[in-house]
């Protein structure tokens, strides 16, 4: 019996990491979630058999109500709510793995050994902060909570006292394992880090922060893997933890930016960043929907820069609408896609892709940036910081050395922005004021639908 469950979980093992290679690239994605389940299916069923449960009746009712829940988010959660079901899916997930946890330490009659009570500690203490590093991540991004960095005097010294303090009660813990005071305070302490690390990081910076905390969840149940000696849960756990940090990792460099400048650096603060020019005065001309499609009517080539406010104003069906008019006029069209546009990891790439945009339409930052110099018209909807050209030249500017999409090389930049207001790094976009940038103010999809109506006529 053995050796089949080995077996199975060999086979699940590389269900997950295909998943994993397919889920690289949108035009596989769906392929390699349905990998991923195929091998999440087999690792559920066989473990169900090889722990030989007497009672099934709990597990049916938790599969029926889990699904039940599962069945309803999907259907009711908007695609532009994605991110936050993405934080919460991670808060679940390192929560599963303290609970786990907790009740593996529960129902010990005596000391184990030093590795399984080490796995034990530390899945209760990640699992602890990954679930209500999440809820925040879930608050900020849901607008429970203000999205800007939330900081305050010694912030840094509080969480490391919290993290001390952790340390010195699993200590504690393993030298008087009978006492469950240790374990009760640990979670407690862990969850006051969690809500602390997570509450100074700014809206610009979340998709990190969920690839981060996918990768805490990933890691928590690895560990928990270990305690319970179960071999799926070791490799699957290490798959999401290794593929979180890689993630991480990629977003940062998207950025310009190291891990810790993310997490400490409160990017997005009332005290960073700061309008450009000083307070210098600076002048927009206002241009109408009927004004923009003369001039996409007009020019040959047109790139689509998408960015957070498509997403808020829900437009990716009819900016999808308008790109496919332009093609159709026989005019070159391409959607130029920023790593950290967005609340998460892909977002832009899964909003597009919701409204049937052909993948190949979208195009990565670093096959595109040289192309803007030969492009006729540029459409920025909703993107602000990623199109910055202050990241190139100021210094003192949170979002200095940041690659960005080059659209200020293009020969005419056409914004769609609710108003002049900063993006989430607080810092003023002077490509606002250009002579060549036609800004267009209001929703992103009124104005986009305005100007489909616009070139019908």
């Amino acid at each position: 019996m053995e050796t089949i469950t080995n077996l199975v979980y060999l086979t699940a093992a590389i269900f997950f990491i295909l998943g994993l290679k397919l889920l690289s690239s949108p035009k596989t994605a769906r392929r390699g979630n349905q990998l991923s389940m195929i091998g999440m299916l087999l690792a559920i069923v066989m473990t169900l058999f090889d722990k030989q449960i007497i009672n099934f009746t709990f597990i049916i009712v938790g599969l029926v109500v889990g699904a039940a829940i599962g069945l309803y988010w999907a259907k009711v959660v908007k695609m532009t709510q994605m991110p936050q079901m993405v934080a919460m899916f991670n808060g679940f997930g390192g929560g599963a793995s303290a609970l786990v946890a907790f009740s593996e330490y529960s129902r010990m009659s005596g000391e184990p050994r030093v590795d399984v009570a080490i796995a034990l500690l530390l899945s209760l203490f990640v699992g602890t902060i990954t679930f209500f590093g999440s809820l925040i991540a879930y608050a900020k991004l849901q607008g429970i909570m203000r999205g800007a960095p939330i900081v305050y005097k010694m912030q840094q010294v509080v969480n490391a006292l919290l993290l001390l303090g952790i340390v010195v009660l699993s200590v504690f813990a393993m030298l008087n394992w009978s006492f469950w005071g240790f374990f009760l305070a640990i979670v407690v302490l862990s969850a006051f880090l969690g809500v602390l690390a997570v509450i100074p990081i700014g809206g610009a910076d979340m998709p990190v922060i969920i690839s981060l905390l996918n990768s805490y969840s990933g890691l928590a149940a690895a560990f928990t893997g270990f305690a319970l000696q179960n071999n799926v849960l070791i490799i699957s756990g290490a798959l999401v933890g290794a593929s979180g940090i890689i993630l991480s990792d990629l977003m940062c460099k998207a950025m310009n930016r190291s891990l810790f400048n993310v997490l400490f650096a409160a990017v997005g603060s009332e005290s960073g960043g700061g309008a450009a020019g000083g307070g210098e005065k600076r002048t927009v001309v206002r241009y109408t929907a009927q004004d923009g499609a003369v001039i996409l009517d007009r020019a040959q080539s047109v790139i689509i820069v998408p960015g957070y406010g498509l997403a808020v104003a829900q437009a990716q069906h009819i900016l999808a609408e308008l790109a496919q008019m332009l093609i159709d006029r026989g005019k070159k069209v391409r959607f130029a896609i920023h790593p950290v546009a967005g609340r998460m990891p892909g977002h832009m790439n899964v909003l597009l892709a919701e409204a049937n945009v052909p993948y190949e339409l979208l195009v990565e930052m670093g096959e595109i940036n040289d192309d803007f110099q030969d492009t006729d018209v540029v459409l920025v909807v909703g993107a602000n910081d990623v199109t910055n050209p202050v990241a190139r030249y100021k210094k003192d500017s949170p979002l200095y050395g940041m690659p960005i999409l080059n659209v200020d090389q293009a020969q005419t930049v056409m914004i769609i922005k609710r108003s002049l207001s900063p993006g989430f790094a607080g810092e003023d976009n002077p490509l606002f004021y250009e002579e060549k940038t036609m800004m267009l103010f209001g929703d992103a999809k009124k104005m986009v639908t305005a100007l489909v109506e616009a070139l019908k006529e």
